[in-house]
């Protein structure tokens, strides 16, 4: 375990394994650990980078609200900060998808592949909502105390099939921290998936980057298309992991491995 300053901002980080690079980025509200059981797949052919962004899993709070480019930008930093040469793969989970796609537009020559797991996708934004009230509404909750009260009870509720250890749990959610954290992304969603689009117009992905597209449709025939019209719109190979739900990494960590270790190939 440990912590680098990225734009003065301590941010949690674990390096497991050897190998060529990958960097596994989770989403919105989720913590280094949601990619536990992935790691042993990796760490015996790659570098296993997980980090918490700010406001996030041991990560200290934001300095700035998030952006796609400034998400982009932390992924480099933290691999400078590292030491961590060459191109990686990177990896991100739901809302991490835009991050993902945005240090692959921003930061080509370090990117080898791009996985997007169960991404998010927005075709047409809405980037209205205020980081302001999602600070008043945290600060609020906090002083109240909420985290500490239902922090451990709704992450085990919204996460109940793969329980993490209670301790983990504990020390991440019952934090105020946490809670802001994930208000002020969610307050950003729309804003960072609309930058995402004016990205994809100004930045292209290199034409020979193996991209792949892993969704969880779970019975849902509108989330396979949307997940479908993302890989073309990508040049991306599409895989389904079924049976799965939006936690790919919990409910099919060799789905996200076979991915990594074999970008651009079908899985058996």
């Amino acid at each position: 375990m440990t912590f680098v300053r990225i734009g003065g901002v301590a941010h949690h980080v674990t390096v497991d394994g050897s190998g060529p690079v990958c960097v596994l980025s989770a989403g919105l509200g989720l913590s280094w650990f949601d990619w536990d059981p992935l790691v042993p797949l990796l760490a015996p052919h790659r570098t296993v980078v997980r980090f918490d962004r700010p406001g996030h899993g041991l990560s200290a709070p934001a300095a700035v609200p998030p952006t796609a480019a400034g998400e982009a930008h932390r992924i480099a930093g933290l691999l400078y900060a590292l030491g961590l040469p060459g191109p990686v793969t990177v990896v991100g989970h739901s809302l991490a998808g835009f991050h993902a796609e945005a240090f692959a537009r921003l930061h080509p020559a370090r990117t080898a592949a791009l996985v997007l797991v169960d991404s998010s996708v927005e075709e047409h934004p809405r980037p209205g909502r205020t980081t302001a009230l999602a600070g008043l509404l945290g600060a609020a909750l906090g002083a109240a105390g909420v985290p500490a009260a239902l922090g451990p009870l709704v992450r085990r509720a919204t996460v109940r099939h793969h329980p993490a250890p209670a301790e983990l749990v504990r020390r991440v959610y019952r934090t105020s921290r946490v809670l802001r954290g994930a208000l002020l992304e969610n307050a950003r969603y729309g804003a960072v998936a609309a930058e995402l689009l004016a990205l994809r117009e100004r930045h292209p992905l290199p034409p020979d980057l193996p991209v792949t597209v892993l969704a969880a449709p779970d019975g849902s025939a509108r989330w396979e298309r949307r997940q479908r019209a993302l890989a073309r719109r990508l040049g991306a190979r599409y895989e389904a992991a079924v049976p799965s739900g939006h936690l790919v990494m919990l409910d099919r960590p060799d789905a996200v491995a076979h991915a990594v270790l074999h970008p651009g190939q079908e899985a058996a």
